[in-house]
Parts: C-alpha cells; sequence; structure tokens
C-alpha cells in the first residue's frame, strides 16, 4: 500500500499518523496491497475534516467526513468506504 498523508491548518503529529497508518490496513485488507491511499485532514471552523481517495486499478474511493473530533471522522469515513464496497 502506498499511503500519503497531508495536514492543512493543523499540526501533523505522530499519534495522528499511527491512528491512520492504522486504520489504512484495512484498505490493504479490502483492496490489496497494490493500493494508493491519500489522506487529507483540515480544520474548519469549529470542524475538523478528513477525507481519503483510494485507487487501486482501475476502481477508485472517496469519502469525506465532518465531525468535533478527528479521530471519529477516521471511523465515519471507514464506514463509508466500506457501504461503497458493499454496492
Amino acid at each position: 500500500m502506498n499511503l500519503n498523508i497531508t495536514f492543512r491548518h493543523m499540526e501533523h503529529t505522530p499519534a495522528l499518523d499511527s491512528v491512520i497508518r492504522e486504520k489504512s490496513e484495512k484498505f490493504s485488507k479490502w483492496f490489496g496491497a497494490h493500493t494508493d491511499v491519500h489522506w487529507t485532514c483540515w480544520k474548519e471552523g469549529l470542524d475538523f475534516c478528513s477525507e481519503v481517495k483510494i485507487q487501486n486499478g482501475a476502481h477508485e474511493y472517496f469519502a469525506k467526513a465532518h465531525d468535533d473530533d478527528l479521530y471519529k471522522t477516521f471511523d465515519h469515513i471507514l464506514h463509508k468506504i466500506q457501504n461503497q464496497i458493499k454496492k
């Protein structure tokens, strides 16, 4: 898996990096090792936002989430991606 993490208008901490890497391991299980994953996290007003773009061969997936807790956005995104796979 090729993982790229970007933070805008907020600090890129090792703890956040670790959680994103852990959550992204699910994508490897779902899509295989040859998957490109790009997470972007930022702060918008009082909310935290994150989005993920996943590309695996000819398949692309995208999810975006807003919450008052950045860590919750990661779980929202995993749920949204999982729903896209089920369709």
